[in-house]
Protein backbone atom coordinates (compact mmCIF):
# COMPACT_ATOMS: atom_id res chain seq x y z
CA UNK A 1 0.00 0.00 0.00
CA UNK A 2 1.04 3.61 -0.45
CA UNK A 3 -0.32 6.38 1.73
CA UNK A 4 -0.10 10.16 1.39
CA UNK A 5 0.47 12.69 4.15
CA UNK A 6 0.65 16.41 3.34
CA UNK A 7 2.19 19.19 5.41
CA UNK A 8 2.57 22.92 4.85
CA UNK A 9 5.58 25.14 5.46
CA UNK A 10 8.36 27.21 3.94
CA UNK A 11 10.87 26.27 1.26
CA UNK A 12 13.96 28.44 1.65
CA UNK A 13 16.93 28.64 -0.73
CA UNK A 14 19.26 31.35 -2.01
CA UNK A 15 17.75 33.93 0.34
CA UNK A 16 14.19 33.42 -0.88
CA UNK A 17 11.21 31.85 0.87
CA UNK A 18 8.11 30.25 -0.61
CA UNK A 19 5.04 28.72 1.01
CA UNK A 20 4.66 25.11 -0.09
CA UNK A 21 2.57 22.01 0.52
CA UNK A 22 4.69 18.86 0.57
CA UNK A 23 3.75 15.26 -0.12
CA UNK A 24 5.10 12.60 2.23
CA UNK A 25 4.68 9.01 1.09
CA UNK A 26 4.41 5.91 3.29
CA UNK A 27 5.05 2.62 1.50
CA UNK A 28 4.53 -0.74 3.21
CA UNK A 29 1.82 -2.78 4.85
CA UNK A 30 -0.07 -2.89 8.15
CA UNK A 31 3.08 -3.83 10.08
CA UNK A 32 5.91 -1.73 8.64
CA UNK A 33 6.47 1.21 6.33
CA UNK A 34 9.21 3.28 4.81
CA UNK A 35 8.63 7.03 4.96
CA UNK A 36 9.69 9.08 1.94
CA UNK A 37 10.51 12.66 2.92
CA UNK A 38 9.92 14.38 6.26
CA UNK A 39 8.47 17.80 5.68
CA UNK A 40 7.71 20.64 8.09
CA UNK A 41 5.88 18.80 10.90
CA UNK A 42 6.61 15.29 12.11
CA UNK A 43 3.30 14.99 14.00
CA UNK A 44 1.02 14.11 11.06
CA UNK A 45 3.61 11.61 9.83
CA UNK A 46 3.75 9.90 13.22
CA UNK A 47 -0.06 9.79 13.25
CA UNK A 48 -0.08 8.12 9.81
CA UNK A 49 2.57 5.60 10.85
CA UNK A 50 0.15 4.66 13.64
CA UNK A 51 2.53 2.47 15.59
CA UNK A 52 3.95 0.53 12.68
CA UNK A 53 7.68 -0.14 12.45
CA UNK A 54 9.42 2.41 10.24
CA UNK A 55 12.21 0.76 8.25
CA UNK A 56 13.73 4.06 7.16
CA UNK A 57 13.13 7.77 6.69
CA UNK A 58 14.19 8.11 3.07
CA UNK A 59 14.88 11.62 1.79
CA UNK A 60 14.40 12.18 -1.94
CA UNK A 61 16.82 15.12 -1.74
CA UNK A 62 18.24 17.63 0.70
CA UNK A 63 16.13 20.76 0.28
CA UNK A 64 14.89 22.08 3.60
CA UNK A 65 11.20 21.50 2.90
CA UNK A 66 11.83 17.77 2.42
CA UNK A 67 14.06 17.24 5.46
CA UNK A 68 13.10 19.78 8.13
CA UNK A 69 11.08 17.27 10.17
CA UNK A 70 13.51 14.39 9.73
CA UNK A 71 15.35 14.53 13.04
CA UNK A 72 12.15 14.98 15.06
CA UNK A 73 10.61 12.08 13.14
CA UNK A 74 13.67 9.93 13.80
CA UNK A 75 13.37 10.67 17.51
CA UNK A 76 9.67 9.74 17.45
CA UNK A 77 9.80 6.48 15.46
CA UNK A 78 13.41 5.33 15.97
CA UNK A 79 14.24 4.85 12.30
CA UNK A 80 17.38 5.68 10.33
CA UNK A 81 17.53 8.77 8.11
CA UNK A 82 18.90 8.06 4.62
CA UNK A 83 20.07 10.73 2.15
CA UNK A 84 22.24 10.64 -0.96
CA UNK A 85 25.64 11.98 0.04
CA UNK A 86 25.70 14.40 -2.93
CA UNK A 87 23.17 16.53 -0.98
CA UNK A 88 25.14 16.58 2.27
CA UNK A 89 25.75 20.33 1.93
CA UNK A 90 21.99 20.97 1.88
CA UNK A 91 21.48 18.80 4.96
CA UNK A 92 24.19 20.73 6.78
CA UNK A 93 22.36 24.03 6.27
CA UNK A 94 19.29 22.70 8.10
CA UNK A 95 21.11 20.46 10.61
CA UNK A 96 24.61 21.75 11.33
CA UNK A 97 24.69 19.70 14.55
CA UNK A 98 23.00 16.46 13.43
CA UNK A 99 23.92 13.72 11.00
CA UNK A 100 22.08 11.25 8.81
CA UNK A 101 22.32 7.53 9.52
CA UNK A 102 23.15 6.23 6.08
CA UNK A 103 23.17 6.91 2.35
CA UNK A 104 20.58 6.52 -0.36
CA UNK A 105 22.68 4.45 -2.77
CA UNK A 106 21.82 4.45 -6.49
CA UNK A 107 21.18 0.94 -7.75
CA UNK A 108 20.28 -0.41 -4.33
CA UNK A 109 16.90 -1.78 -3.23
CA UNK A 110 14.85 -0.47 -0.31
CA UNK A 111 12.41 -2.90 1.28
CA UNK A 112 9.36 -2.30 3.48
CA UNK A 113 6.21 -4.30 4.06
CA UNK A 114 6.63 -6.52 1.03
CA UNK A 115 7.55 -3.66 -1.31
CA UNK A 116 10.88 -3.38 -3.06
CA UNK A 117 11.89 0.00 -4.44
CA UNK A 118 14.89 0.48 -6.68
CA UNK A 119 16.94 3.63 -6.15
CA UNK A 120 17.37 5.77 -9.28
CA UNK A 121 19.84 8.68 -9.15
CA UNK A 122 18.19 11.63 -10.92
CA UNK A 123 20.30 14.77 -10.38
CA UNK A 124 19.28 18.16 -11.70
CA UNK A 125 16.92 19.67 -9.14
CA UNK A 126 19.76 18.99 -6.71
CA UNK A 127 22.90 16.87 -7.13
CA UNK A 128 21.64 14.08 -4.88
CA UNK A 129 18.05 13.79 -6.05
CA UNK A 130 16.82 10.21 -6.22
CA UNK A 131 13.60 8.52 -7.32
CA UNK A 132 12.29 5.19 -6.04
CA UNK A 133 10.72 2.67 -8.40
CA UNK A 134 8.37 -0.07 -7.21
CA UNK A 135 8.01 -2.24 -10.30
CA UNK A 136 5.51 -4.66 -8.74
CA UNK A 137 3.17 -1.80 -7.83
CA UNK A 138 3.88 0.16 -11.04
CA UNK A 139 4.75 3.36 -9.19
CA UNK A 140 7.67 5.70 -8.76
CA UNK A 141 8.22 8.22 -5.99
CA UNK A 142 9.79 11.14 -7.82
CA UNK A 143 10.43 13.77 -5.16
CA UNK A 144 10.99 17.04 -7.02
CA UNK A 145 12.49 15.46 -10.15
CA UNK A 146 9.25 15.04 -12.10
CA UNK A 147 5.86 16.64 -11.47
CA UNK A 148 2.43 16.65 -13.00
CA UNK A 149 3.34 19.20 -15.65
CA UNK A 150 6.98 18.43 -16.24
CA UNK A 151 10.42 18.53 -14.67
CA UNK A 152 11.18 19.96 -11.25
CA UNK A 153 12.48 23.48 -10.85
CA UNK A 154 15.99 24.49 -11.79
CA UNK A 155 17.73 27.86 -11.81
CA UNK A 156 18.72 27.92 -8.14
CA UNK A 157 21.89 26.77 -6.38
CA UNK A 158 23.09 23.26 -7.23
CA UNK A 159 20.42 22.80 -9.96
CA UNK A 160 20.66 22.50 -13.73
CA UNK A 161 17.95 22.08 -16.36
CA UNK A 162 19.86 20.00 -18.93
CA UNK A 163 20.92 17.67 -16.11
CA UNK A 164 17.37 17.11 -14.83
CA UNK A 165 16.07 16.56 -18.36
CA UNK A 166 18.77 13.95 -19.02
CA UNK A 167 17.99 12.28 -15.69
CA UNK A 168 14.29 12.03 -16.50
CA UNK A 169 15.00 10.74 -20.00
CA UNK A 170 17.53 8.15 -18.91
CA UNK A 171 15.98 6.93 -15.63
CA UNK A 172 12.24 7.64 -15.74
CA UNK A 173 11.07 7.69 -19.35
CA UNK A 174 12.39 4.13 -19.71
CA UNK A 175 9.76 2.98 -17.20
CA UNK A 176 6.42 1.63 -18.48
CA UNK A 177 4.03 4.35 -19.65
CA UNK A 178 1.44 3.27 -17.10
CA UNK A 179 3.80 3.86 -14.14
CA UNK A 180 2.17 6.23 -11.65
CA UNK A 181 4.42 9.09 -10.56
CA UNK A 182 3.93 10.08 -6.92
CA UNK A 183 5.41 13.56 -6.69
CA UNK A 184 6.92 15.70 -3.94
CA UNK A 185 4.31 18.41 -4.42
CA UNK A 186 0.92 18.45 -6.14
CA UNK A 187 -0.98 15.79 -8.03
CA UNK A 188 0.18 12.40 -9.22
CA UNK A 189 0.77 11.80 -12.90
CA UNK A 190 2.03 9.00 -15.17
CA UNK A 191 5.13 8.50 -17.25
CA UNK A 192 2.99 8.58 -20.39
CA UNK A 193 1.45 11.93 -19.49
CA UNK A 194 4.85 13.60 -18.99
CA UNK A 195 6.81 11.98 -21.82
CA UNK A 196 6.02 14.38 -24.66
CA UNK A 197 6.65 17.64 -22.80
CA UNK A 198 9.96 16.35 -21.43
CA UNK A 199 11.15 15.18 -24.85
CA UNK A 200 10.04 18.46 -26.44
CA UNK A 201 12.09 20.45 -23.94
CA UNK A 202 15.10 18.16 -24.47
CA UNK A 203 14.86 18.81 -28.20
CA UNK A 204 14.45 22.55 -27.66
CA UNK A 205 17.62 22.77 -25.55
CA UNK A 206 19.55 20.23 -27.58
CA UNK A 207 20.32 18.11 -24.53
CA UNK A 208 22.75 15.34 -25.41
Amino acid sequence: MIELVTTDGIFALDGGEWEVTNNIWLVGDDKEVAVFDAAHDHGPIVDAVNGRRVTAIVLTHGHNDHINAAVALRDAVDAPILLNTDDAMLWDVVYPDATTDGAVVPGSILKAGGHELGVLHTPGHSPGCCCFYDAASSLVISGDTLFCGGPGATGRSYSDEPTILASIRDELLILPDSTVVHTGHGDATTIADERERVLDRIAELGVG
